[in-house]
């Protein structure tokens, strides 16, 4: 679930980078999209030129989606879920702080070591805070694949549920795995959300058994 990479940032920058974090923010987005969210890469904004932030945001030579900076303050967690696109972590400030892997039952506890970790997030999976100190990590999505499909499907999924945060942590738990295995088995393709649905093209042969994964608070269009 948690690989390291061969990517990796000057620890003295850590240190630097947490003098200027932005203030009373959990998640600050680093970057901005040139086109498509999941798909076309994104850039750095002109507000964190010249700074650490872009020195940590090169630190890792790949083509790009959404960059985050993400804080989790002690004695918290985040829900159980999995998302369609893998991302790379970078750890910049946390002691007795774990990525926990909810599938396999196991605990990565996150180091300063510089390294970039490559994360298949299509686990269920979850993040806590045990320590006295802040998390602070920036996160990087991976972009999607542009598969080419032999018999594409337009399919919109959307809920029966009034709850909406009910629906998103069931639809995370339970169709956001399947659509990250099949963004990278290249049977799905121009994938999009909104609040009240998602769609995408499938392949026609995979539609039946989408059907039949899907749980009864969800409908296919």
């Amino acid at each position: 679930m948690l690989t390291p990479t061969t990517y990796s940032a000057n620890t003295t920058l850590l240190q630097e980078a947490l003098n200027h974090l932005p203030e009373g923010k959990m998640k600050t987005t680093i970057n901005q999209p040139t086109g498509d969210f999941f798909y076309d890469p994104w850039v750095l904004k002109d507000e964190y030129k010249d700074t650490v932030w872009e020195e940590l945001y090169k630190s890792l030579p790949v083509t790009k989606g959404e960059a985050r900076i993400i804080v989790l303050d002690p004695g918290h967690s985040y829900t159980s879920h999995a998302d369609i696109d893998d991302r790379y972590h970078l750890n910049i400030l946390g002691d007795e702080s774990f990525l926990i892997d909810l599938v396999r039952e196991q605990m990565h506890k996150l180091k300063q070591d510089g390294i970039w970790y490559d994360m298949d997030a299509g686990f269920h999976h979850s993040a806590v805070n045990f320590g006295r100190r802040a998390r602070v990590q920036l996160v990087v999505r991976k972009l999607l694949r542009h598969n080419k499909l032999k018999d594409p499907v337009a399919t919109s999924i959307s809920t029966i549920l009034s709850n909406t945060e009910h629906a998103r942590f069931l639809f995370d738990n339970t169709v956001s795995p399947w659509l990250n295995s099949a963004n990278k088995a290249g049977i799905i393709n121009n994938f999009s959300y909104s609040s009240i649905s998602v769609k995408f093209n499938i392949e026609k042969d995979s539609l039946d058994f989408l059907n039949r994964m899907l749980p009864e608070e969800f409908k296919i269009l």
